[in-house]
């Protein structure tokens, strides 16, 4: 295998993704946790894009850091005044839970080493189009544009009733 400049960022997203996650389970302080868990999805945005699935990596990066993960930050600012976390853990449980993860590594690297390459190809040998395009014209060209509308709509009139849920005055009428 020759080691190219795609290969090195591969590898970095890869080596990022995992070292990331391992902080997310093993940091005490619940918002470095989080944080991690940010870098962690980018690693996967990343990875995502090398295997050419654009829209997920897009979709990563908007609804998960963009979304979930910045709730889960207000969720934690808000309402936890303590951010070290004290959680003991039995040696029958650390035991348990690495077996689990061995056996689930060594499955993940058995279905890796197993699976034949893959191209972005179709029969006759030209390339396909990008899969964002490809949904962008379903979505507004085609029969999706209205539950597209209806429910960016009622996700609009659920963050106006978050914002209002959460204000502090409630007024009196």
């Amino acid at each position: 295998m020759e080691f190219t400049l795609t290969n090195f960022i591969f590898y970095g997203f890869a080596l990022m993704t995992i070292a990331s996650a391992l902080v997310v389970v093993t940091v005490r302080n619940i918002v470095h946790a989080a944080f991690s868990l940010m870098v962690t999805l980018f690693g996967v945005a990343g990875l995502y894009v090398f295997l050419q699935a654009d829209f997920l990596a897009a979709t990563q990066v908007i609804v998960y850091v963009g979304g979930i993960l910045v709730l889960i930050l207000f969720g934690v600012m808000m309402t936890s005044g303590r951010l070290e976390m004290r959680i003991h853990i039995e040696r029958g449980q650390l035991l348990l839970g690495g077996l689990i993860s061995l056996m689930l590594l060594m499955l993940l690297l058995t279905v890796i080493a197993n699976t034949p390459a893959w191209k972005n190809l179709t029969d006759d040998g030209t390339e396909l189009p990008p899969t964002t395009e490809r949904i962008g014209e379903l979505i507004l060209n085609g029969p999706f544009l209205l539950p597209f509308e209806v429910v960016s709509v009622l996700l609009l009139v659920a963050l106006i009733g978050a914002a209002l849920i959460s204000r502090k005055e409630v007024r009196d009428e």
